[in-house]
């Protein structure tokens, strides 16, 4: 498949790498503007340009992406879907209908519980024995879509922000694989959220 693929920390990365490495042609990287650091106030890139740069991808860096200039070169990209995992802005509707097979969203949670921006947080801090990784069908709501498949992680006593977060990365990319898989087969059954459940 033609893929853009927009993300930006180090969560993003081994998605975009399992694309790469299963053949997948990646378009374009979307990604935050690089952002100065400490007092040198050097710029950093996020470590999804670094991923991209490293593979040879062309990268674009909108600071906002709904303006109609962002809208006018994300439309110079071909692409069959894009893959949205922690990119950090919301997309519009105009956006989430450019690619045939729309936008999904890698989620850091067994959705629709832990919905919003900080699920691997959440979970740890509620005290969850068991998260996973829901890939989503992105619509104009917040973690809204209907999800198309999910995959389990358990969470042990002695894990803390980082080891979870590095078992959430691997078990969403190796999911990616699999939904575009089923999605290029036309295999993937779409199932709407439960709202009454959300948190």
């Amino acid at each position: 498949m033609q893929i853009v693929f927009m993300g930006s920390p180090d969560f993003a990365v081994g998605a975009l790498e399992a694309l790469i490495a299963q053949g997948h042609e990646i378009t374009a990287v979307v990604t935050q503007p690089d952002k100065a650091k400490g007092r040198s106030g050097q710029l950093q890139f996020p470590p999804v340009k670094e991923c991209a740069k490293k593979h040879g991808i062309p990268v674009f860096q909108p600071r906002r992406i709904k303006t109609p200039e962002a809208m006018e070169e994300l439309k110079k990209y071909p692409a069959d879907v894009y893959i949205v995992a922690a990119f950090g802005q919301i997309l519009s509707q105009e956006i989430l209908d450019l690619p045939k097979y729309g936008c999904l969203n890698i989620h850091a949670s067994l959705l629709p519980k832990y919905r919003g921006a900080s699920p691997i947080q959440r979970v740890i801090i509620d005290g969850e024995t068991e998260t996973g990784v829901t890939i989503m069908q992105m619509n104009a709501g917040l973690d809204t879509g209907d999800m198309l498949l999910k995959t389990e992680v358990e969470i042990l006593p002695t894990d803390n922000f980082e080891d979870l977060h590095d078992k959430m990365a691997v078990a969403g990319a190796a999911l990616l694989l699999e939904t575009i898989d089923g999605l290029e087969k036309g295999t993937i059954t779409r199932m709407p959220q439960d709202d009454a459940l959300a948190t």
